[in-house]
């Protein structure tokens, strides 16, 4: 996935590159900075609720966010692709181990086309707050969203069977910012481990009153979101506090009860509308949700 980001860059050929990488996305960016050859091309990087980076910390187990809509929403009706044999079959020997992720019996844009509403289900609910429950928007559509199992596969396995990146991120110099947010269904230490080893990380962006999903359309979470990315990529001052630092690292992972900006009233916006391009051209890496913008 690292060469594949690294082509793209070279493709695109327009000099160094700000990329934002988000949760399978954030763990190819994050192993991309460890790879001097591959962050040399790279001008600012946005580290989006991380998977775990190499195979020590997928080991990590611990405190994740607040609770999430899992469990709490209402059951998404209507038809399932996932019950077409093909693809049940080929989702579940690729879960297995038995199917390569690179298999020709389903491409990554079939499958990325093929989930619908009510097969996402429980996975969209846990992207959100336990508070959005009754209100999480459709997430279904071309505009809106698009995932390869395939690809999210094959990061968990490369990422599963790799020895420690430490020592390489630990040299970067690349500018970056993690974003966490409040009811993340992620284990915190995967976004404070890149934080522990990473010292080009500028700043981090805690997001309140939002999951996994942190520009969902609800409320003003898209313009929040926003205005944190574009700062960085500006270089202006960040529009949220820096939290945590690499000193609060342990009091954060301790405290499960962590003081948070209250988001500001409902604005007029329902729509699962992601934040568009920050600046220049933006690419979309299925559910990798790397997008990246030419300097």
């Amino acid at each position: 996935m690292v060469r594949d980001l690294a082509a793209f860059v070279d493709h695109l050929d327009k000099g160094s590159v700000d990329i934002l990488g988000f949760s399978s996305g954030a763990v190819v960016l994050t192993r991309a900075l460890a790879d001097p050859r591959v962050a040399a091309h790279l001008h600012r990087a946005i580290i989006a609720e991380p998977g775990p980076m190499d195979g020590p910390t997928a080991q990590m187990t611990g405190h994740r966010g607040r609770p999430s809509a899992r469990g709490l929403a209402p059951t998404m009706t209507g038809p399932r692709s996932t019950r077409i044999p093909r693809y049940a079959t080929a989702f579940g020997l690729m879960r297995l181990g038995l199917l390569t992720p690179d298999t020709g019996l389903i491409g990554q844009a079939e499958g990325g086309n093929a989930f619908t509403a009510a097969d996402l289900g429980s996975d969209t609910a846990s992207g959100y707050c336990a508070r959005d429950a009754h209100r999480i928007p459709t997430e279904d559509t071309a505009q809106n969203f698009s995932f390869s199992p395939a690809a999210s596969l094959r990061v968990q396995q490369t990422v599963k069977d790799s020895p420690s990146i430490a020592p390489q991120l630990r040299r970067s110099q690349t500018p970056a910012m993690p974003m966490v947010a409040e009811c993340s269904s992620q284990v915190r230490q995967w976004t404070t481990a890149v934080l522990a080893e990473d010292p080009a990380i500028q700043r981090t962006q805690y997001m309140p009153a939002v999951g996994h999903h942190m520009w969902n359309g609800l409320d003003d979470n898209n313009d929040r979101a926003a205005a944190v990315i574009t700062g960085f990529l500006q270089d202006q001052p960040a529009p949220l506090p820096n939290h945590p630092t690499r000193d609060e690292i342990p009091t954060f992972l301790r405290d499960h009860k962590l003081k948070i900006l209250q988001p500001s009233p409902a604005s007029a916006g329902q729509g699962p509308k992601p934040p568009g391009p920050v600046s220049g051209t933006a690419t979309e890496c299925s559910r990798l949700n790397c997008a990246g913008s030419t300097r």
